[in-house]
């Protein structure tokens, strides 16, 4: 069984609900279907029930009529929303006159409907740019204790088996955190260390990267790595993490033999954290285009209830593996 495959079983087994905030959209809907069919998760639909009706009927999609559907704009909850809005947000001076016109959009709803525990968690992005996906989620669901930052990670699944685990490896941040500092890595660090063994099912061995290993140059963008390993590893004391490494010294035995001698993680790096979002980015996509990988994500990590971004040219396929992604991370498998 691959991993993806695993990633499903894992979510039938947990039986989560999750929230669809974009509920009218084709691809959307046609995800939806696969996932009721499959029982990977349950969902609620946001939209128009009318509409959702008439798209199921128009491409044939059978299992539709198992989800829940919410209407944002005609909800007879409407009011218990607003006033759960106007108390979270009191400290920043919310109304009900501010609140009401926010619970009838769906980016909204959908977070609150996660903070009542109606839903475990939520997949938007397909229709909706990733700051208007992740504001709600900041404002209502907000990020985990302990933790300041969200990140992007992505499985990185090689047909080289050589790398990582069985040629499975998680890079982080490549989606979300564009000024990331010492504390801000090393928060990146442990969760996407979480990431990598109830996601990817694997045991992390964590490498942060720079452009220097072990002091072989001298620089405050090294010394920001540096200092987030140490921060990392007083997070997290059991975790196995090594930096600063160089890229090869972290992922080519031979090299993390010879750069960083007595390291338990160079060589042999399942984990990848790049100094910035900018690094992370190019790097993946990079790997993705030129070693063929299959990039899985990104996985939102850092916030209190699972709420994953998709991209807006995203598949079909995209939008079920993200569900079930999404279900695993809130069972913590």
């Amino acid at each position: 069984m691959d991993l993806l495959q695993q990633i499903k079983q894992n979510a039938i087994k947990a039986n989560k609900c999750i929230v669809l905030a974009e509920g009218e959209e084709e691809r959307t809907l046609k995800a939806a279907d696969i996932i009721l069919s499959e029982k990977i998760a349950r969902i609620i639909l946001l939209g128009n029930k009318a509409n959702i009706e008439a798209k199921a009927k128009e491409w044939n999609l059978t299992h539709i009529a198992e989800a829940q559907i919410v209407d944002p704009k005609n909800n007879p909850k409407e009011q218990f929303y607003a006033e759960m809005l106007c108390e979270i947000r009191k400290s920043k001076g919310m109304t009900m006159e501010q609140a009401v016109p926010l619970v009838k959009d769906p980016l909204y709803l959908a977070t609150l409907l996660i903070k009542n525990k109606e839903a475990d968690g939520e997949v938007a992005g397909a229709q909706n740019a990733t700051g208007d996906v992740l504001r709600p989620a900041f404002q209502i669901v907000k990020t985990l204790p302990g933790v300041s930052v969200v990140s992007g990670a992505f499985i990185m699944i090689f047909k080289d088996k050589q790398w990582g685990d069985d040629g499975i490896m998680v890079f982080a941040d490549c989606a979300a955190d564009p000024n990331t500092d010492e504390n801000k890595l090393a928060q990146i660090a442990v969760v996407t260390a979480q990431t990598a063994k109830t996601i990817a099912g694997i045991e992390p061995r964590v490498a942060m990267l720079s452009f220097s290993t072990k002091g072989s140059a001298k620089h405050e963008l090294v010394d920001k790595v540096v200092n987030a390993t140490r921060i990392a590893k007083e997070m997290n004391p059991d975790l196995m993490i090594d930096g600063e490494l160089q890229a090869d010294a972290a992922i080519v035995p031979k090299v993390g033999a010879s750069k960083a001698p007595g390291s338990p993680v160079a060589g042999k790096a399942n984990v990848l954290v790049f100094p910035s979002l900018e690094v992370g980015n190019i790097a993946y996509k990079l790997v993705q285009r030129l070693a063929g990988a299959e990039a899985v994500g990104p996985i939102m990590q850092g916030m209190a209830a699972p709420i994953n971004d998709l991209s807006r040219g995203c598949s079909v396929e995209d939008i079920v593996n993200v569900v079930a992604i999404t279900a695993n991370q809130a069972a913590g498998k």
